[in-house]
């Protein structure tokens, strides 16, 4: 690991400075991308900015009809929340099968959103629920936030504090998970609020997060899992690694979204 300087800063004025001052700085919040490439140096940022100590960025509350939640609370705390269980029963799901314990209790939802790992849990969520992404300096829609692969619509300097989860009628997380990792090897989060009807999908594509349109459509004539028997997606767009090849992800999005509208419907 290569030197550097470790900052911790109270509030998100102070980080925000920090990050301005130190052009190589990066952010660290439960440090699981981020301290493992330092440590193979494959990263070498000239200072850390960890926001570890800063109480305004915890904390999970209803405003009206949404869930916001600050961007270092813990996956442990999302999937132990009952204000998220009560209102979005699929997101408390979906953080309950991130990692093990260690990693629950450690991570944290605005860490994994700004990593945007294409086989992480949190942005289908994100996709699948339209949620929004509160910075420092701006509201980013979900689908307007997650760019391709690793990649967002973050600027330098720029620091998620919130995410407004807003609340469906019905949701649901289904995942086929690597066994080692528990990682996404193909996951999809459904949701319906109104007319609004989502399918997102992570793990499996090979830019990272997408929304399924064919069978958002097919799913807003009826939302019912027969409505999407049959129904796989495109192998064309999957990803193609050493735990799946394309064409088994694709099958995979489709019996997710399945088992994703079962679970939203109870059926």
């Amino acid at each position: 690991m290569h030197a550097f300087e470790y900052h911790r800063p109270s509030n998100v004025r102070q980080a925000a400075a920090l990050l301005q001052k130190n052009e190589d700085a990066k952010i660290v919040a439960g440090g699981h991308t981020l301290l493992p490439t330092m440590k193979q140096r494959l990263a070498a940022p000239s200072a850390l900015v960890d926001l570890g100590a800063m109480g305004e960025l915890r904390g999970i509350e209803k405003k009206g009809r949404a869930v916001v939640i600050g961007a270092m609370s813990t996956h442990a705390e999302v999937a132990t929340s009952a204000v998220v269980a009560e209102a979005i029963p699929g997101l408390a799901k979906l953080a309950e099968g991130i990692g093990d314990p260690a990693v629950r209790h450690r991570g944290t939802i605005g860490g994994s959103i700004a990593n945007n790992d294409p086989a992480a849990d949190y942005p289908a969520a994100c996709i699948g629920l339209g949620a929004t992404i509160i910075t420092n300096k701006r509201k980013i829609p979900a689908e307007e936030f997650f760019t391709g692969m690793f990649d967002t619509a973050l600027d330098e300097g720029e620091i998620i504090t919130k995410v407004s989860f807003p609340i469906p009628a019905k949701a649901a997380y289904a995942k086929f998970r690597n066994p080692a990792s528990r990682y996404a090897l193909a996951g999809v989060f459904v949701s319906k609020r109104g007319s609004d009807i989502r399918v997102a999908v992570t793990g499996a594509g090979s830019d990272g997060v997408f929304r399924w349109s064919e069978a958002e459509e097919a799913l807003a004539k009826r939302f019912a899992p027969k409505s999407l028997d049959g129904m796989s997606a495109s192998a064309s767009d999957m990803n193609t690694d050493i735990h799946a090849d394309a064409e088994y992800r694709a099958h995979l999005v489709g019996v997710m979204a399945r088992r994703a509208v079962a679970a939203a419907t109870g059926r």
